[in-house]
């Protein structure tokens, strides 16, 4: 096993007795402990509206189902992210136009988007991707959309509690979606949640992911539109409420522990995470970038620190993009990071040893070189 593991999701007491609970009653399924979850979510993020799904893939499909994209609406998005960002786009019709990152924040350029949206006619929204816990350029993605008349959808999958001039991300946006995956800053085992003020768009989300049930009919099997079973259980549920209420601890956690590196890294031959000002920084990785990652991660994993790379190819250059991309895009950017880009421990399950420890072995690796 790992000394210093990239992640270890810490579920807490308070969790279990509140699942047993709901075991002991039965209530095992959707239910009034998701609709908990959904308003502490909402006024978390500050918004009047939040729909919990089944995970934060099914949270951006949904929203993009429900924001009705027509074969042929194209969607900014970045190509350095999980490929759920564009697969999202393309499994609710649409078409992903990729748009290079800054190198600093690794989250998309604002310039980037404002050529695309003036160079194409096919454009009807933008979804940039809060990566590591970064916010991506809000409100300049939001002027452009302003601007062009289009649609703005946060992936915030990576950044619960990340902001910018105090506005949390999740309200920044006409919508944005969360992932509740083990390794996330918070989670609910699998889970995922849409934070949105518009009150027609959370309906159509929430009828989109029970099967395109009519919220308001009492026999639930009025079904007006075509959907799925995306449904959060209660038993997830339960799992995010208490992660919720330990979010801020989570993210005090993880500041520390990037703030140590920050100050003992900052000798070594490695580049730190960029924060704009202003900006809220959520630390979901702590990524570095070096010329030599592969070496590095070498003598990390020989040091028994386990790292991770994220993302080793750009979306574009997938198999399944093939048919996507067109070569006359130009990402040189992303695809510099993606041979660069390496992730050390930052969680809140370790402290000031095991982060020494990291830097020790880092400074190690580069003293032998």
């Amino acid at each position: 096993m790992t000394d210093v593991p990239l992640a270890d999701p810490d579920i807490g007491p308070a969790a279990y007795d509140r699942i047993e609970a709901l075991l002991e009653r039965g209530s095992l399924a959707d239910g009034p402990e998701v609709r908990l979850f959904e308003s502490e979510f909402a006024e978390y993020c500050g918004t009047d509206h939040a729909v919990a799904t089944s995970n934060g893939t099914t949270a951006l499909t949904a929203t993009l189902e429900a924001i009705g994209l027509e074969p042929g609406d194209a969607v900014v998005t970045s190509p350095f992210s999980f490929v759920a960002s564009a697969n999202a786009i393309r499994l609710a019709g649409g078409r992903p136009v990729f748009a290079d990152i800054d190198p600093e924040t690794f989250t998309i350029d604002e310039n980037a988007v404002a050529k695309q949206c003036s160079d194409r006619d096919d454009i009807v929204g933008i979804l940039p991707v809060h990566l590591y816990g970064c916010p991506a350029p809000m409100t300049e993605l939001v002027e452009i959309a302003d601007e062009h008349d289009l649609f703005v959808v946060e992936d915030a999958c990576q950044a619960h509690g990340a902001s910018i001039d105090g506005d949390r991300v999740g309200s920044l946006g006409d919508a944005a979606c969360f992932s509740f995956y083990p390794t996330k800053n918070m989670t609910t085992g699998e889970g995922g949640i849409v934070t949105t003020d518009d009150e027609a768009l959370a309906a159509r989300v929430a009828s989109y992911i029970n099967h395109g049930r009519r919220e308001s009919n009492d026999r639930g099997y009025e079904h007006a539109q075509l959907g799925h079973n995306h449904r959060m259980t209660s038993i997830a549920a339960a799992i995010g409420r208490r992660q919720l209420d330990r979010l801020p601890s989570f993210t005090d956690a993880r500041r520390t522990n990037a703030s140590y590196y920050d100050e003992h890294l900052a000798d070594a031959p490695v580049s730190r995470p960029a924060v704009p000002d202003g900006y809220g920084h959520v630390y979901h990785q702590y990524t570095i970038r070096v010329d030599d990652r592969d070496a590095l991660r070498s003598s990390l994993d020989a040091a028994n620190v386990e790292t991770g790379v994220y993302y080793p190819t750009p979306i574009h250059q997938l198999p399944a993009y093939d048919a996507v991309h067109t070569a006359a895009t130009d990402l040189p950017v992303a695809e510099r990071a993606s041979r660069e880009v390496l992730s050390i421990p930052v969680h809140p399950g370790i402290g000031t040893d095991a982060c020494r420890r990291v830097v020790r072995a880092i400074d190690e690796h580069y003293e032998s070189t």
